[in-house]
């Protein structure tokens, strides 16, 4: 039975209206016939479950019971379509690589190819584009995949570390959210596993690369952290789907990366500034820190969701040559930790941060905004944090 066949005459709820709530209505309008379609905003208790065959849960809700009702899109959709989808989870790097990935693919592959899902495309708004000649290239959030129990043909995990406890409260429910990725697979599909994830009882091929490589890629985005990610791309294109070689190193060679990831947004006063808003975990800033050129300035903190920050805390004792700048509430949870230390600095907020960076930062030297922490509470998401950055080193 088709996911329609399974959506038509059914009492559905779209618990949730977002992005992804609102795309689910009106792909329910263009594809489905349900017999009921209501929109609820709200806690779970103000809604009966008895009254609807399916509910659609927007990712962002937190609800972590099972139950066989819940439907997400991303489950929907890879009802319909998961033998042509390359789905691309991960703790960081997940957008870097599925970009890099669809960039490639759609140079070299001879096929149609989509990219959506979690870099900001809900996946139903394509239902009706995806045809027997398509590559669905699926950046997969923790968010998207925890209420779903079906996997893509070709699953790639690429990193996995202490994240969103905010919302799942232990690793452990987050590590399960983001399995789900492979955790579905049947024979004949394939698992591209990094080199720290967990392993993941799966029927597929599993296909683990780890970061030491023999092969070299001329790469515009900075990082080896991309020089890792550049390995999946590579072996899926090459070794999986019988792309040209030579085609797919001159693609990857053009790949510029996205914004708040390692941007270079520009000098000020012989300082370059970076912009890796995206970095909300201690393990990501330390890797900007190792990728930038002549950094000597780091900015850091934000809203504090209770990780261990340890790793961080001990790459500052053991780096005196870096200056980090600490704001917001993990910022000083970092600063106390750290002690008398003449390298780090307080400040309140970006702004503050910002402005002192100028005046402590040496020509010739680089600075770079890469928090360790989410933005919420304080920016509306990570995005809207680099672009303030932006505003305020070059204003």
């Amino acid at each position: 039975m088709s996911i329609i066949d399974k959506l038509n005459g059914k009492r559905i709820l779209i618990w949730g209206y977002g992005r992804e709530g609102q795309s689910t209505e009106q792909f329910l309008k263009r594809c489905c016939k349900p017999a009921s379609v209501e929109i609820f905003e709200g806690k779970r208790d103000g809604f009966n479950e008895d009254d609807y065959d399916w509910i659609v849960k927007s990712p962002g809700i937190v609800y972590h019971e099972a139950n066989l009702k819940y439907l997400s899109q991303t489950e929907i959709f890879l009802e319909e379509y998961r033998d042509r989808v390359i789905g691309i989870t991960g703790t960081k790097g997940k957008s870097t690589t599925s970009s890099m990935l669809y960039t490639v693919l759609k140079e070299c592959s001879g096929k149609k190819v989509i990219i959506l899902g979690n870099i900001g495309q809900p996946c139903l708004d394509y239902f009706e584009e995806v045809d027997d000649n398509t590559i669905v290239v699926f950046e997969m959030s923790c968010h998207q995949l925890a209420h779903t129990e079906v996997s893509p043909h070709i699953a790639i995990f690429l990193n996995f570390y202490e994240e969103h406890l905010d919302y799942y409260e232990t690793v452990e429910r987050y590590f399960r959210a983001k399995s789900n990725v492979a955790r579905y697979q049947k024979e004949g599909d394939y698992f591209f596993k990094g080199d720290n994830v967990p392993e993941i009882e799966t029927k597929a091929q599993i296909i683990a690369l780890k970061r030491q490589c023999e092969q070299q890629f001329d790469l515009k985005v900075l990082g080896e952290h991309n020089i890792y990610n550049a390995q999946f791309v590579h072996y899926i294109a090459v070794k999986l789907l019988g792309c040209n070689e030579a085609e797919v190193l001159k693609s990857m060679k053009t790949f510029k990366g996205l914004p708040h990831r390692l941007e270079h947004i520009g000098d000020v006063n012989g300082v370059a500034f970076y912009d890796d808003s995206i970095s909300t975990i201690p393990e990501a800033t330390i890797s900007a820190i190792k990728s930038v050129p002549d950094v000597q300035t780091v900015l850091i903190g934000g809203m504090d969701r209770g990780i261990n920050y340890d790793v961080l805390i001990r790459f500052i004792k053991e780096n005196e040559q870096y200056k980090f700048i600490c704001m917001y509430d993990s910022g000083k949870r970092i600063y106390d930790a750290v002690g008398e230390c003449a390298q780090c600095h307080y400040v309140p907020d970006l702004e503050l941060a910002v402005s002192e960076a100028k005046q402590i930062t040496e020509s010739g030297k680089a600075c770079v905004l890469s928090p360790a922490a989410a933005s919420y509470g304080y920016f509306k998401n990570f995005e809207e944090r680099g672009e303030v950055f932006k505003q305020y080193v070059l204003r």
